[in-house]
């Protein structure tokens, strides 16, 4: 198990085929306001590689953009709403077709209101996680060890997860459902970017 760390692009042929994990790592909580430092990725055969991006970054990253856009490879995120729509607004990319492991553990683990990674991994994988450095500033001239493994740990078990949560959503009859809610997401971070991001529009009032 290894963390590969790359500056401005993801170099050719290091991922295998099949759906790759990703997360995203910014400044802040508003897509236009804070920018985009990492992408993390992981095709869950052991190894994770992390994108960082300079301030002034041009984004233009043409293989990690062919990647995230291909729509033959599915993309695992956990709350995918999020990285879909930082992808999007930096790298210019609709990052799908989608997987989110928050989505899911909602709609299977109907006894809790955690569904954080952290409680998710222990849960169902067994697994341990920090969560120390979520709040780090992402955006400095060198990114420490700790900051590397926090980001590798985010892309790390999402293979796993999606393995379990896709037999428990089989068992409660909730797959259709889940892929419905999945296939949403690219607009719902759509709409987010578009100025609607605490608004229901299908609320009645």
């Amino acid at each position: 198990m290894t963390v590969h760390f790359h500056e401005e692009d993801l170099p050719a042929g290091v991922l295998a085929d099949g759906p790759i994990a990703v997360d995203t790592e910014t400044m802040g909580l508003v897509t236009p306001r804070d920018r985009l430092c990492v992408v993390q990725i992981s095709d869950g055969r052991g190894d994770e590689h992390l994108v960082r991006f300079g301030p002034g970054s041009d984004y233009a990253a043409p293989v990690l953009r062919a990647v995230l856009a291909d729509p033959a490879r599915l993309k695992l995120y956990h709350f995918a709403r999020f990285d879909l729509a930082a992808i999007r607004h930096y790298l210019g990319v609709v990052a799908a077709p989608v997987y989110c492991t928050k989505t899911a553990s909602r709609l299977v683990r109907t006894y809790t209101d955690r569904h954080g990674l952290k409680e998710l991994v222990r849960e169902l994988l067994g697994q341990d996680i920090s969560k120390q450095q979520q709040s780090s500033d992402w955006g400095g001239p060198v990114l420490s060890e700790a900051q590397c493994d926090y980001a590798a740990s985010d892309v790390r078990y999402l293979h796993a997860l999606r393995e379990e949560l896709d037999r428990r959503l089989a068992r409660e009859g909730r797959a259709e459902l889940a892929q419905a809610c999945f296939d949403f997401l690219p607009h719902r971070a759509a709409l987010d970017l578009a100025g609607w991001p605490e608004i229901d529009i299908f609320a009645h009032v």
